[in-house]
């Protein structure tokens, strides 16, 4: 409630006006996201890496799919941190409005899906409204919480994304990058959706 009196007469970007006009239908596409920061402070931390691959029809589509770094030079600079990742990887490097209005415009009104999502659409938040934006309006959907849906278990007991890829037998890369987790958290969902039932 009170998200929409702070927005009511606030002028949004027109990308934003794009993305919330999409939800005038239901989508039948999935969006799996997974996210870098650099901390877990919504007011103080940054977003540094997104990486996403769309499901539809219980295939994952990797023409389909999203990844950027965040240019975030000056929180770097002002926490004396290096970026030297940045400047030696060959991914894409957008600003972070730039890599904000680019995902949203990607994500539209698809399904969002993550491990531990709640953390991933909370930095997002943060941040669109640092871009004078609203809240995203996608349904979530959390693989831990699948499992435990799945096999019974309490609410307060938590699985990391390790735990369920070892439990589902899904082979894990060294490399352990963002792209990579988004992967494996793709597998995992078409797993869990699977057994859940889930169409």
């Amino acid at each position: 409630m009170l998200d929409w009196l702070k927005n009511i007469n606030k002028e949004h970007p027109e990308f934003w006006k794009e993305y919330l006009a999409k939800f005038s239908k239901k989508s039948n596409r999935y969006v799996i996201i997974s996210t870098e920061s650099t901390g877990d402070s919504l007011e103080k931390d940054v977003i540094t890496y997104i990486s996403a691959f769309a499901v539809v029809d219980n295939s994952i589509l990797i023409k389909d799919s999203f990844e950027t770094i965040l240019l975030q030079y000056r929180f770097l600079h002002d926490n004396h941190l290096s970026n030297e990742y940045i400047i030696e990887s060959k991914l894409l490097k957008l600003s972070e409005p730039e890599a904000l209005k680019t995902f949203v415009e990607y994500l539209g009104n698809s399904i969002l899906v993550g491990h531990q999502v709640e953390r991933d659409v909370e930095m997002l938040n943060a941040t669109l409204e640092r871009l004078d934006c609203g809240k995203l309006r996608n349904e979530a959907l959390d693989i831990d919480i699948m499992h435990r849906k799945l096999n019974d278990l309490p609410e307060e007991k938590e699985f990391s994304l390790e735990e369920l890829t070892e439990n589902y037998n899904i082979h894990q890369t060294k490399n352990d990058t963002v792209t990579e987790k988004a992967y494996n958290i793709a597998l995992l969902f078409l797993k869990l959706k699977f057994k859940l039932g889930l169409k």
